[in-house]
């Protein structure tokens, strides 16, 4: 008996220092990361570069077509996917009948989440792009970003709904509550946080996505500011990828100086997000 305890502890612990060297392997990895694009585009940081258009030129050279190129896909894809995603996730755990048929709609879900980005790209360029007849537009690269990330939301907002308490519900039934109402006023608050918590996650990796947006934008030089749904865009990855693609080393600079937006829009979209999120978390306290 002492002798399968001390095995157990010693797996314990190996497994924990396996843990640990792989979280620090990680960190260093981002780290060195980040210092070398902050190394190298910190040259370039500038208003002018967030105010100017693409350019031969790499002092004249700037991002602010893709950077609001990034931001009307992001903030629609938000739009489209967050209540796709949450009343769908509602549907499966709170109204949906435990059959054969939900869990094969459970495990397409699952294995949609891990499908590579480029199909999602050419699955947009089939539908919405030529099927739809939408055209290489915002409103096309937000529609295909959303079912990219939708398969996450659904999964994780879930996750959230399914960790509410069953006696939260059982409670509310009891005073005669109807299902509608338990969902709203108890589960929902409850789950809310972690649901956040989620769809931050999914448009983090939405953000960076470089492959559907090269098949529906198809787009790397755009001299002009994207104002509705139905303009032509590029992204930021996509004018990143450019920029590492061109010879000179100071497009390779440019490259870093756009990453280091990448990364400021991304921490800004986050923050909103954890702010709402921790906003709700007190709610639910008080």
């Amino acid at each position: 008996m002492a002798d399968n305890r001390a095995q157990r502890r010693i797996k314990g612990r190996l497994l924990l220092a396996a843990a640990i060297i792989a979280v620090s392997l990680s960190l260093l990895s981002l780290v060195a990361l980040l210092a070398d694009s902050f190394t190298d585009g910190l040259t370039y940081l500038s208003w002018n570069f967030l105010t100017s258009y693409p350019s031969r030129f790499p002092d004249q050279a700037g991002i602010l077509p893709s950077l609001f190129g990034t931001i009307w896909i992001m903030g629609l894809t938000a739009l489209f996917s967050f209540p796709l995603g949450v009343f769908a996730a509602i549907y499966l755990e709170e109204y949906a009948k435990k059959n054969r048929v939900t869990e094969l709609i459970q495990l397409n879900i699952a294995n949609l989440a891990g499908v590579p980005s480029i199909v999602y790209g050419l699955l947009g360029l089939g539908l919405f792009v030529e099927a739809l007849a939408l055209g290489r537009v915002i409103l096309a690269g937000a529609l295909t970003m959303s079912l990219l990330i939708l398969p996450v939301i659904i999964i994780t907002s879930r996750e959230a709904i399914r960790s509410v308490p069953r006696a939260y519900r059982e409670g509310a039934f009891a005073l005669g509550a109807s299902r509608w109402q338990v969902t709203r006023q108890i589960v929902l608050p409850e789950a809310f946080s972690g649901i956040l918590t989620g769809t931050i996650l999914a448009l983090s990796r939405a953000i960076g996505e470089a492959a559907p947006m090269i098949a529906i934008a198809a787009l790397a030089y755009v001299r002009f500011v994207p104002t509705t749904p139905f303009d032509r865009f590029t992204v930021m990855p996509i004018q990143i990828y450019n920029w590492i693609n061109m010879p000179r080393t100071e497009f390779r600079e440019l490259a870093a100086t756009g990453i280091i937006i990448l990364l400021i829009v991304l921490l800004a979209m986050n923050s909103v997000a954890i702010l709402i999120r921790n906003k709700y978390q007190k709610r639910g306290v008080d």
